[in-house]
């Protein structure tokens, strides 16, 4: 089944060629492609996707906003930001909106595909300018000394810190799985339980929250 990719894009051009690039390659469709967010819940509805691709700056209902309003309605449908911007401020507001990755455009036709699908798989990709600054980013977070985290979440075992950490370098549950030689189910059981030990339902949220509790 082909993995259904929504565009939200103002500018023509590269709207059109993002369409043409998802229609073009196999396991892809692209069921709606919009210049704006202002009729966010309609186009959602009627395109159905399972992966969003917005853009960061729009006019009217921004990307960050349409995030945030995409994920409290539609919790399953993943989003990747793109933008040509490498704003520190802009990249934690989106990952905080729920964005589950966060991609330069000048990425290529290729690198996009992969992003895709790394996303749609659970991963939550990122530029490597963009990884560098959000490692950098998490570190405002981290509370003083006299902050303590709850007893439940400070029960993160080894390797679900270690695997907490490859979420966050962008690996989905294959790689993942590979990385630590074990299956991809085991995997999954670890994330479930990543999530439930820190009272979260993302990924985004579980780095957000283990760094501001100094957990990793």
């Amino acid at each position: 089944m082909a993995i259904r990719v929504a565009v939200f894009e103002d500018n023509k051009l590269v709207r059109d060629s993002f369409e043409a690039i998802l229609n073009g390659t196999d396991g892809f469709i692209c069921t709606g492609s919009f210049s704006s967010c202002n009729n966010l819940d309609h186009d959602i509805q009627r395109s159905q996707p399972d992966v969003v691709l917005m853009d960061i700056e729009m006019n009217g209902l921004n990307g960050i906003e349409a995030t945030k309003k995409i994920k409290q309605n539609h919790s399953l449908i993943k989003i990747l930001i793109q933008t040509v911007f490498e704003d520190d401020e802009k990249i934690f507001a989106a990952i905080c909106a729920g964005a589950s990755g966060y991609i330069l455009k000048k990425t290529s036709p290729a690198k996009l595909i992969e992003a895709i699908q790394e996303v749609y798989n659970g991963g939550a990709p990122m530029s490597p300018a963009i990884a560098t600054k959000v490692l950098r980013l998490f570190q405002k977070f981290i509370p003083s000394q006299h902050e303590t985290p709850d007893a439940e979440s400070a029960n993160l075992s080894k390797r679900e810190k270690e695997i907490l950490l490859l979420m966050m370098e962008g690996d989905n549950y294959h790689a993942i799985a590979k990385k630590c030689f074990v299956s991809y189910d085991t995997i999954r059981t670890h994330v479930r339980g990543i999530y439930k030990k820190l009272h979260v339902a993302s990924v985004n949220q579980a780095i957000v929250k283990a760094f501001k509790q100094r957990l990793i």
